[in-house]
């Protein structure tokens, strides 16, 4: 019996995971070892209940007292906090989904590596954050990472075992997000409810801002370059509103394969959790015909500035990918929380870029998880204080 741990059980990706291990077989084919997840205790106890789970935890300390009452007489054991997390990752098991949001995913991510355990990554703040220590632990311990994200296990897909010399450019697509057709004039004044809803994809509310933002697919393109070491001139992006394309790979010879598939988190979770084999997944098959077309048009960075400082991050390389990450943590919290405009996010980033570009240190990719977190840290003071110098007036 194969054996599994789903980190961030309980967001979008976490609940697609779990429907997938339901719908083939539960607890009486997979051996699930640890979820994990947030304030939804009701949900995460409901899973670990229903997948036999070998322990659950809830990052939340004060709410391990409401995570044990809810698991009372199942047998599952129950833990809390950052620590505990880590320790769940480092459970042995024979696969190991991160999907935990942000870079509060890169030390149980890590923890996982270290084993030389295999990692199914949907947190791609890990490869922006730290690629050079993430991709340098899984070669050191001979660890496997699987891409999760759509995009990249499109590429990962479609590049199959092509050299990667034989390769001119990898392009990845974009929806647009919310407001793809919005005037750019009506930009500042976006509310984060109009920024919450996504014309294609189900996702959490922090993923499908970052969508509207292009954040999202800023960090993509720093993640496409650390997986697959493609030069950052050969990596492209096409905003295509149909979500049908994920990403497509050109070859020197003028040929482009490209990955088309339902907009459904689903497939490219299945594919990594049953690789490398295919097994039938509960995802639409595509009908070409009625579909009719399928459109791509160029980014307007005006629009989305987040793709030009991704650029620009990749540029600089050291620690700008952790400080572009830190920074757009906060910046998002800080929109949320009504601090700052839509449009200042962007604002925010590049001006903690400029400042923090000239620290001691900044040339150098971080070598350990203390030095990524500490660069963290400094790009998320520095994102809140521009907010209160610069936000809402």
């Amino acid at each position: 019996m194969r054996s599994v741990s789903v980190l961030g059980a309980t967001g979008s990706i976490g609940e697609s995971a779990f429907d997938l291990l339901m719908r083939s077989g539960g607890a009486d084919r997979w051996r699930v070892v640890a979820l994990t997840g947030g304030r939804n205790i009701a949900r995460l106890a409901g899973m670990a209940r229903a997948l036999r789970a070998e322990i659950a935890v809830t990052a939340h300390p004060e709410l391990l007292e409401d995570l044990r009452a809810a698991l009372a007489g199942s047998g599952v054991k129950v833990a809390a906090g950052a620590g505990a997390i880590v320790e769940a990752a480092d459970r042995p098991a024979d696969w190991v989904l991160s999907a935990i949001v942000g870079a509060a995913g890169l030390p149980p991510g890590l923890r996982v590596l270290e084993r030389g355990g295999t990692l199914a990554l949907a947190n791609k703040e890990s490869l922006v954050a730290a690629g050079h220590l993430v991709m340098g632990t899984a070669a050191r311990t001979g660890a496997r990472i699987l891409p999760v994200d759509s995009e990249h296990s499109a590429i990962f897909q479609a590049l199959g075992a092509e050299n990667l010399d034989h390769v001119d450019s990898v392009t990845i697509t974009a929806s647009g997000g919310a407001f793809r057709d919005w005037p750019l004039e009506k930009l500042a004044g976006a509310t984060v409810a109009e920024a919450s809803t996504h014309p294609n994809w189900a996702m959490g509310q922090r993923i499908t801002i970052d969508s509207a933002s292009m954040f999202n697919k800023a960090l993509e393109l720093i993640e496409t370059r650390e997986f697959f070491g493609v030069d950052p001139a050969r990596i492209k992006v096409l905003v295509h509103p149909e979500s049908i394309v994920h990403a497509m790979v050109s070859h020197r010879d003028g040929g482009t394969l490209a990955h088309l598939g339902a907009p459904d988190m689903r497939h490219a979770i299945g594919y990594a959790l049953h690789w490398p084999e295919r097994a039938d997944l509960p995802v639409a098959r595509l009908d070409l015909a009625a579909l009719g077309s399928l459109t791509f048009r160029a980014p307007d960075e005006t629009r989305w500035p987040a793709l030009r400082l991704a650029r620009e991050a990749m540029a600089a390389g050291g620690a700008a990918g952790a400080v572009l990450n830190g920074a757009k943590e906060q910046a998002l919290d800080d929109f949320l929380a009504g601090r700052i405009r839509f449009t200042e996010m962007a604002d925010a980033v590049e001006a903690v870029l400029d400042i923090l570009t000239a620290r001691a240190g900044f040339t150098t990719s971080p070598g350990d998880l203390a030095t990524v977190l500490d660069w963290d840290q400094q790009a998320r003071q520095q994102a809140a204080g521009w907010a209160a110098r610069h936000g809402k007036r």
